[in-house]
Formats: C-alpha cells, sequence, structure tokens
C-alpha cells in the first residue's frame, strides 16, 4: 500500500512539474519567467490541483449519500443547479462580485441536489442503471430551462463561455476561493467514517447509533459548496467525480477512511494529465480541459457500466 501511495504522490508531483513548464513561452532562468511562473504557471497548476482534489472527494461523498456508484455532480443536476444560480445573477446582478455570484450558486446547488437526494427516496426501484438515469434526466430538465431562459435573454454565449472547464484564465487572484473547495475536501475526511456508515443505508446506519439526517446533510452541504466553487471559478469538468471514486474503489474498497487520499490524488493526477494534453493536442491553442474530460470520462463511464453488468 506504501508503494501505490508514493507512486500516485511521485505522478501528481511530475505532473504538476510538467504543467508549470508546459505553455507557449519556454521558461528560463530569467525574471521574466520567474514573474510568469508566479503570476500564471504555479496558480493554473494549483488550480488544477485543487479542482481536482474537491470534484473526486465531493463525487464519492455523492455516491454514498445516493448510494450509487455512478452518480456524481455533473449526473444528478448539481452542476446544472449552480450554472442556474450563475445565470440568475447574470441577469439580475451582472456587476456583483464574484463572492456574490458564488453565494447564490451555492445556494442553488444545495437546493438542486436535495431535490435530487429527495426524488431518489421516492423511487422504489434503485438499481445500478435507473438512478444515473433519473440524475441524467433531472440534469437534462434543469439544463433545457437554462438554456431557454438563457436564448430568451441573449446570454446563451455568456452562459457557455462560463460553464466551459477551461484553466487559461486562471492568473494569481482568480483562483483562491478553490482553496475553500480543497479545506472542504480535508474537513470531509474528518467525517469519512460517518460517510460510510451512511453509505449502508438509513435503516442500518440509525441502528448503529449514526445521526443519518445530520451527516445527509452534512453531505449534501459539502458536496455543493464544493460543486458552486470550482463552476464559478473554472467551469465545469464532467465525469471526473463518477470515475475516480470508481477506478480507487476497485483497488481499495469502500472504506472511505481509507480510500479518501487515494481519491483526492487520484483527482488530482486525472486534471493535470487531461490539462495537459489539452494543451498539447493542438499547441500552441488550447481546447477545454472539459473537452478532453468529457471524452476520456465518457469513456470510462461506459467501461465501468459493462463491467459492473
Amino acid at each position: 500500500m506504501k508503494k501505490i501511495s508514493f507512486s500516485i504522490v511521485m505522478l501528481v508531483i511530475m505532473l504538476s512539474i510538467i504543467s508549470i513548464f508546459v505553455g507557449v513561452q519556454h521558461l528560463h532562468f530569467s525574471a521574466e519567467s520567474f514573474d510568469l511562473v508566479l503570476l500564471s504557471r504555479l496558480p493554473r497548476t494549483l488550480a488544477l490541483i485543487l479542482a481536482g482534489v474537491s470534484l473526486s472527494v465531493a463525487g464519492v461523498i455523492m455516491q454514498q449519500l445516493a448510494r450509487n456508484k455512478f452518480v456524481e455532480p455533473t449526473t444528478t443536476g448539481t452542476v446544472e443547479s449552480a450554472t442556474l444560480g450563475m445565470l440568475l445573477m447574470l441577469i439580475f446582478y451582472p456587476d456583483a462580485s464574484v463572492i456574490y455570484k458564488l453565494i447564490v450558486a451555492c445556494i442553488t446547488s444545495i437546493i438542486g441536489t436535495g431535490f435530487f437526494l429527495l426524488l431518489l427516496r421516492k423511487v422504489p426501484l434503485r438499481s445500478d442503471v435507473i438512478v444515473p438515469l433519473i440524475g441524467i434526466m433531472y440534469a437534462g430538465v434543469i439544463g433545457a430551462v437554462i438554456t431557454f431562459i438563457a436564448y430568451r435573454m441573449d446570454l446563451l454565449q455568456s452562459i457557455w463561455v462560463w460553464t466551459q472547464g477551461d484553466f487559461s484564465m486562471i492568473l494569481k487572484g482568480r483562483y483562491e476561493l478553490l482553496w475553500f473547495a480543497g479545506i472542504l475536501s480535508v474537513v470531509a475526511y474528518f467525517t469519512a467514517d460517518k460517510f460510510t456508515l451512511a453509505g449502508l443505508g438509513k435503516q442500518v446506519s440509525t441502528n448503529l447509533g449514526l445521526n443519518y439526517n445530520g451527516i445527509f446533510i452534512w453531505g449534501l452541504v459539502i458536496v455543493s459548496l464544493i460543486t458552486g466553487v470550482t463552476v464559478v471559478n473554472s467551469g465545469i469538468i464532467p465525469f471526473l467525480g463518477l470515475v475516480v471514486p470508481n477506478i480507487v474503489s476497485i483497488v481499495m474498497g469502500d472504506n472511505l477512511r481509507r480510500s479518501l487520499p487515494f481519491v483526492a490524488l487520484v483527482g488530482a493526477a486525472l486534471v493535470l494529465f487531461c490539462d495537459i494534453l489539452a494543451r498539447l493536442i493542438n499547441f500552441p491553442y488550447e481546447i477545454p480541459i472539459g473537452t478532453v474530460m468529457g471524452v476520456i470520462g465518457s469513456g470510462l463511464f461506459l467501461y465501468l457500466l459493462l463491467r459492473r453488468q
């Protein structure tokens, strides 16, 4: 196990170094290169790591709450709900600061995720396939509402640009809110045992002494806040919170106290890898990381579905 941990840590460090050196302008031992690293390359790399860690942790918590391995914030309406909050701010308070947009995105994200989890309680047949299908349909309905409103208000391009997973505009002073998502991921680790119990279901976990409703609301808040922060800062990165927990679960099992650090590290490594790929595929131009992650993530999603069957 120590060998696996060491290998993943070294992989994250190696990808971080590559991420800093990949770019149109080559780095040299000069004051100009030093400024470039401090203002752009290092903030971008840190933002990638924080987004990868926090979204992966949010994904595994979401799976415990929904008791299904094939759900995550982008397939349960959480991301779409945060995007709806962003759209409302663009319509009613376009000049509001990022903090206010973040607060509204988090509130709508909590409401949307809560409604989805309540909807699941009404579904008698909760197979591995039905739950993500409900989530995708639910997210599709919210997405359709967003598209309709944005079209009517002539904001389609604005909302599309905002929600595309893209780190090319990350600079010093424009990513620091992601540290909040990173801190939430660390806080989630201290309640990992309770999330593991919650994954056994309400009746079993309550019999074991868990305050199920309390940990349910706590998990809902963590997932929604992480999603809201990430959408506002860097857009949508699809499938990350779905494939990473499943890959780690195959090797480490479902004990979150044990597997959560690995989920965080693998999430960071995957986001770094996809971003480097997004910068190199059409160099010197970039394509959004959301596009690369969408292709890789959907392929892994299909593999996991077929593997489960």
